[in-house]
């Protein structure tokens, strides 16, 4: 990639110190009565403090960038993170509330300390037993309800693309660890589960989400962050089998993955950034998406999966990244959080907020970035 090394390291340095300090909006009252939960306004979002999918993803985040540079920098940020959170009590268990359980089971690599490991061993457990499902043993879409932390919102008989990395990431993280046979099963049967109700064949993109009681993709529309979701995520679900997952199986996962990223190809803006709606370009252009689309894009480039003739949509995917973030560290442009939307419009009115996955798939793409200087 034609990028400066230095340049790319004080970005991505600048954006790991902002995400270690984020907080909440200052106009909070005001989103609250603007719109709410309308325009993607949920308090719980917002700063790396609490306990739901914004700051598991941001957790991650960290995770990969110690990783990446093979140092433990973050590392008591994150044993911290986890034992005040279990201190103060953790929120209802929930497909979002489980996204910080995916760097709890790799991080207790260090510590193999006995309370975090019974809290993953548990809550895999009551993923296997306890979590709603859809027809066809989907699990169901089940989030925390806004302004109640031991609240649920069901969402009955609904399947989002945002599971594949919220919840089946640590459900296969856990089964490869103990070699659990039924735990790895059960993540193959959600990927595959998803992929047939979530996948359009016709332009190779994900809808938001399915209903099992509508029959239907609600909006029908192709939403940028719940694409990006499954390019990324989807890597690091093939790389955790380490070789062993099964041929069939793979080669679908493959083969939807890379039908994907073509489609993906051709929708890129000129700035190198996706709209907020795929294949709306009077939608805005959203980084966060970008971000891991961007991320996902390259990690296939290292893996072989994808030729070099993706280099160059990465390159400018980068470059229009590093341009969205601001001096001070925060990413620009992020969408807020999205519930599932019956009209393009409502993809296209959600508030724009610094967010801690903003920050963390900044992160992940930045730092995949530095492998490929």
């Amino acid at each position: 990639m034609n990028i400066k090394e230095s340049e790319l390291r004080k970005k991505l340095d600048l954006v790991v110190d902002k995400l270690l300090n984020l907080g909440g909006p200052d106009n909070a009252k005001e989103l609250e009565e603007s719109g709410g939960e309308a325009i993607g306004f949920f308090a719980r979002d917002f700063g790396i403090r609490e306990w739901d999918w914004p700051q598991g993803v941001g957790l991650y985040g960290l995770l990969k960038i110690m990783q990446y540079d093979k140092n433990e920098k973050y590392k008591e940020f994150l044993h911290d993170w986890f034992v005040e959170n279990m201190e103060l009590g953790l929120p209802s268990r929930n497909i979002n509330t489980t996204t910080p359980l995916l760097t709890l089971a790799e991080l207790n690599e260090y510590y193999h300390d006995e309370k975090f490991e019974k809290l993953c061993l548990d809550w895999a457990d009551w993923l296997m037993n306890c979590i709603p499902r859809t027809k066809e043993g989907g699990f169901q879409h089940v989030t925390s309800a806004n302004g109640d932390r031991q609240g649920v919102r069901l969402n009955e008989s609904e399947m989002w693309i945002d599971t594949l990395f919220m919840t089946v990431l640590f459900l296969n993280k856990m089964g490869q660890k103990y070699q659990n046979e039924e735990w790895i099963n059960e993540g193959i049967h959600q990927v595959l589960m998803h992929i047939k109700y979530l996948y359009e064949k016709k332009t190779g993109l994900f809808y938001h989400g399915w209903s099992f009681n509508r029959n239907d993709n609600f909006g029908g529309i192709f939403w940028c962050r719940g694409n990006s979701w499954f390019t990324l995520g989807i890597l690091d679900y093939v790389e955790m089998f380490k070789g062993t997952l099964n041929p069939g199986v793979r080669t679908i996962i493959i083969d939807t993955y890379k039908a994907q990223v073509k489609a993906l190809k051709k929708l890129q803006a000129p700035s190198g950034l996706w709209h907020t709606v795929l294949d709306d370009a009077d939608s805005y252009e959203e980084v966060s998406g970008s971000a891991a689309i961007a991320c996902g894009i390259m990690k296939g480039i290292r893996m072989g999966i994808l030729d070099d003739s993706y280099l160059l949509c990465a390159e400018k995917a980068v470059k229009g990244i590093m341009k969205n973030i601001d001096k001070d560290g925060t990413v620009l442009n992020v969408s807020g959080g999205t519930g599932m939307g019956m009209d393009a419009d409502h993809y296209k009115n959600i508030l724009i907020a610094p967010m801690a996955y903003g920050q963390s798939l900044t992160i992940l793409a930045l730092a995949e970035a530095l492998l490929h200087l």
